[in-house]
């Protein structure tokens, strides 16, 4: 599971995180009940927007039933979307036909474990399978793959031309969000909410294509694979000026939608993705803003730095904000380890992760516990099971002080969100 939008119970008011499941597993299910258990591995966060678009727009085309235990549910039933609501099954299509293309594109690139020829031969296999489950689900829901596959491949060609921008690089990620999120309207039946949905669209995917960068920067940097932070020379401070615009842009869109159910898109696309954004960045903070001290006690000054008056040695050149000075752009620490993700985000020390065939063995027992086991090579091995588990490993500081609520105009649900819990300081009376 991948994506943007990983948000906790403990972010998210109790009802909308039924919802929010509701709707994952019901993704999962749309892809085991159509394409087969094997198709349940493309399941991942962001596609189940889709699904939370859809009965935004048209409660009723997303119709709920109880599903059995789950060991990704720790055994739990639950109320699910049916694998018939259109919003999943639309939001099925687009996870194959990406999850195809990714494939492709390692196999292409011979990323990893895709370098030997069985992997690649057997990757190859299941993403044709991929693309073309995808393309019967969404013709079923009136939905052309053409886009989607259009994108993957302009990608490639885009990433091999020298001298483009970076928005000139997540350009095909824009369209390609654009043009499903515009489909829920039509789903949905509203179509004049077709064109903000496609704007909302490219914001987000704009979004995520930044924040996959900068969570992959370090990784990238050192394998020597393309990375467009890397390769259009944008600095962390570029890149985030770029991620609060498509922010601000993306909180206008959200507002110009007429939806009957607002709440969980509005939690999901707007403090969610925020949460996300901010994560990535944590490693990158920007400089002190007038009249702000830096954040040192009176007399110390931090690395690379000097009291007023006094300058750095001959030849030494002065420290760079927003990152890291040298090789990388201020992207890259200066003893090349990770960066970004912000605290706890590093990287495993070179040696530990076996060969093939053992991380595959180990791989299928990581999905099959919803991250509940994890092998002893693993940052996430030895970390309580919180830690380790899917559901709840995004958590990072979320729950310190229960918060949930703070600053909000508790406009976020209609439920007894605060039952049992002191989330709110707010004046909105509903604590």
């Amino acid at each position: 599971m991948f994506g943007v939008v990983r948000p906790c119970k403990h972010v998210l008011c109790g009802s909308l995180f039924k919802d929010w499941m509701a709707h994952l597993c019901g993704l999962c299910l749309t892809l085991r009940a159509e394409h087969g258990q094997a198709a349940r591995l493309v399941t991942n966060y962001d596609g189940l927007l889709v699904s939370v678009l859809v009965e935004a727009q048209a409660p009723e085309l997303s119709p709920r039933r109880k599903a059995g235990p789950c060991a990704l549910r720790g055994m739990k039933t639950a109320e699910v979307v049916t694998a018939k609501a259109d919003g999943a099954r639309l939001a099925a299509a687009a996870s194959l036909l990406l999850a195809a293309g990714k494939t492709r594109d390692h196999v292409a690139d011979g990323d990893g474990a895709y370098a030997r020829r069985l992997v690649a031969a057997a990757a190859g296999r299941a993403a044709s399978r991929w693309d073309a489950a995808g393309a019967r689900t969404g013709a079923a829901v009136g939905f052309d793959p053409a886009v989607l596959r259009d994108a993957v491949a302009r990608q490639s060609v885009l990433e091999a031309e020298p001298g483009l921008g970076l928005l000139d690089l997540t350009e095909p990620t824009e369209t390609a969000v654009a043009a499903v999120f515009a489909h829920t309207a039509v789903l949905a039946g509203k179509e004049g909410n077709a064109e903000t949905l496609a704007e909302a669209g490219r914001y987000f995917g704009r979004l995520a294509h930044l924040i996959d960068a900068v969570e992959d920067v370090a990784d990238d940097h050192a394998a020597g694979a393309f990375n467009p932070l890397l390769a259009t020379g944008t600095t962390p401070a570029e890149a985030r000026r770029h991620a609060d615009d498509a922010l601000h842009g993306l909180r206008l869109a959200l507002a110009d939608l007429e939806l009957d159910r607002p709440r969980l898109v509005r939690a999901l696309l707007d403090r969610e993705v925020r949460r996300s954004v901010d994560r990535v960045f944590a490693a990158y903070p920007p400089p002190p803003g007038p009249g702000q001290g830096p954040p040192y006690p009176p007399g110390q000054y931090p690395p690379g730095q000097y009291p007023p008056g006094q300058y750095p040695p001959q030849g030494q050149p002065p420290q760079q904000w927003g990152g890291y000075g040298g090789d990388g752009g201020g992207w890259i620490p200066p003893n090349g380890g990770g960066g970004g993700g912000g605290a706890n985000f590093g990287h495993r020390p070179p040696g530990r992760r076996p060969g093939w065939p053992v991380p595959c063995f180990t791989g299928t027992a990581v999905c099959v516990t919803c991250g509940v086991f994890q092998p002893e090579w693993s940052d996430h091995h030895g970390k309580d099971c919180g830690d380790r588990c899917w559901c709840t490993r995004h958590c990072d500081d979320c729950c310190d002080g229960c918060d949930c609520c703070s600053g909000c105009d508790c406009d976020c649900c209609d439920c007894d969100c605060c039952d049992g819990c002191d989330c709110c300081d707010c004046d909105c009376g509903c604590g």
